[in-house]
Order: structure tokens, then C-alpha cells, then sequence
């Protein structure tokens, strides 16, 4: 009988929190509400020393955080969100560390195509971001399949960034631009028609843009790093020039509902002066 009336407690009080988390939502969208998300998810490490946990219970405490924070975003109709999940320098760290990360992620992965999963609840596309041939055959595998199989979900985006750096999707974007314009020049039959059109065989910065991993998705209104960092760590440093940078205190384990209000309502403080920064670009 307790048990059964912790149930029904435990029902009404999400039920509740659902309720209010709906009527916050309600009054931020009478202003701008951000149109993409993203998320350097620090303090992970801390927090596990803090609270004495194990490597792999700290990995999936912080899964949980991701979770509630992709609902929390969707549910306000923030249309994309961007996370960093694994850089290329994270493959410096030890072997065994590295082994039980690509494990954590090949099983958060087929997480994902559950029925239930909050992929099908929202109608989330995932796509994975990145220089995708450092990963293991068996999470590059699943990440493929997991591209494929929500391709069609048009309701928002999730994009994971794995095996990623900023500066090698810019030097990436730049060797694939160069290889275009060749390809172009080669094609050329007349000396004359090149001559004629040079200036189309430069690389400009449509072209850099067109191949970057992130142009998938649209540049982030606020980024957001964990745990009171101010660094970018190599995390989308061409797609932020004029987003908003939030650093709550809070390590990525502790972040929660009202981390993600005010940085919302930072953003709609800022809105004026971010759009007519975009507007000069």
C-alpha cells in the first residue's frame, strides 16, 4: 500500500512539475526563444570526485542531465540543440577511459532508436558531427544507422558532435573548397573561359561554409559551458562569433530547469544588439 501511494505521489508530482515547466515556457515565449542550443557539457570529472562515484556511473549521471535538458528544450520549441560529446583530443586520454566512453556512446546510440526513446517522443533528427572515421567500426556504425533511421523526424535536431575539433572542420572545409575549385578548373575546356572567369576558382567564404561539418544546422543562439568555464575549448569557434556565451556555475551532473531559464532570458536581453550583430556579418 505505501508503495502504491509513493507511485501515485510520485505521478502527481510530475504531473505538477510538467504543468509549471509548461506555464514558464508560456510566458519566455512571449519573447524571442532561441532557434538552436548548444552544450560544452563540462565538470563531469568533478562531480564524480565530489560525490565519490565510478567512471561509468559519472558517464551515465551525466546522460541523465542530457536527457533532461533535451526535453526541457524541446518542450520550449528550441528547434536545434548541439552538443559536444567527444573531441579528437579526448583520444590522448588512457586507453581504458577512452574504451569505456565509445562503449557508453555505442549504448546511448542504440538508446536512441528505441520506440520509446525521446528521439520518436519529439521527432528528433540526430545527426553526428565530426571527423566520423576516428571512431571504432561498431559506433560509427550505429551512429550511421542512427542518421538513417530518424532522417525523416522534422520536428527538431540533435546534433552530436563526435571525434570533433573546430580547427579541423575549418582545415576540413578548406581542403574540401580547394578540391572543389580544382575540380571545377579541370572541367574547364577553354584556356579562354578560365582566364574569363578566374575569380570563380578563388575559395570564398560561401564555400569554406558550405563544407563545414555544422552546416547541417544553423549557427547556435547561446552556447552554454558547465561548471563556470569561460573556454570554447575548440567547440564551434567559426559558428559563435555573435552567440550568446553562458557559464552557469553548475557542473554538467548538477545543471537543471532554471540553469537553462536564465539563459534564456540572458538571450532575450541581448536580442537587440545579437541581431544587429548577425545583421553586419
Amino acid at each position: 500500500m505505501g508503495k502504491e501511494n509513493d507511485g501515485k505521489g510520485s505521478k502527481v508530482s510530475e504531473t505538477l512539475c510538467s504543468f509549471l515547466r509548461k506555464c514558464m515556457f508560456c510566458v519566455l515565449s512571449v519573447g524571442p526563444v532561441p532557434n538552436h542550443i548548444s552544450f560544452i557539457m563540462d565538470g563531469n570529472r568533478r562531480y564524480a570526485k565530489k560525490m565519490k562515484l565510478t567512471e561509468g556511473t559519472r558517464h551515465r549521471v551525466g546522460f541523465l542531465a542530457l536527457m533532461s535538458m533535451l526535453k526541457y528544450c524541446y518542450e520550449l520549441g528550441v528547434k536545434y540543440v548541439t552538443i559536444y560529446a567527444f573531441s579528437i583530443d579526448n583520444f590522448k586520454r588512457s586507453p581504458d577511459e577512452v574504451q569505456s566512453l565509445m562503449d557508453l556512446m555505442l549504448e546511448k546510440i542504440e538508446g536512441l532508436m528505441k520506440e520509446d526513446s525521446m528521439v520518436n517522443r519529439y521527432g528528433v533528427r540526430v545527426c553526428f558531427i565530426g571527423n566520423l572515421k576516428l571512431l571504432s567500426d561498431s559506433v560509427r556504425l550505429a551512429a550511421e544507422k542512427a542518421m538513417l533511421a530518424t532522417a525523416t523526424n522534422s520536428k527538431a535536431v540533435l546534433s552530436i558532435c563526435v571525434a570533433y575539433t573546430s580547427t579541423n572542420e575549418i582545415v576540413h572545409a578548406v581542403q574540401e573548397s580547394c578540391e572543389e575549385k580544382w575540380d571545377e578548373r579541370v572541367l574547364n575546356v577553354s584556356k579562354a573561359s578560365c582566364e574569363k572567369d578566374g575569380e570563380e576558382h578563388f575559395v570564398n567564404l560561401a564555400d569554406i561554409e558550405k563544407n563545414m561539418y555544422m552546416a547541417v544546422v544553423p549557427d547556435p543562439d547561446i552556447l552554454i559551458r558547465t561548471s563556470g568555464e569561460t573556454r570554447l575549448s575548440n567547440f564551434l569557434l567559426w559558428q559563435s562569433a555573435y552567440c550568446l556565451l553562458h557559464s552557469p556555475s553548475a557542473l554538467w551532473p548538477e545543471i537543471g530547469f532554471w540553469h537553462l531559464i536564465w539563459a534564456v532570458l540572458n538571450f532575450q536581453r541581448n536580442y537587440s544588439y545579437l541581431q544587429k550583430k548577425n545583421k553586419q556579418l
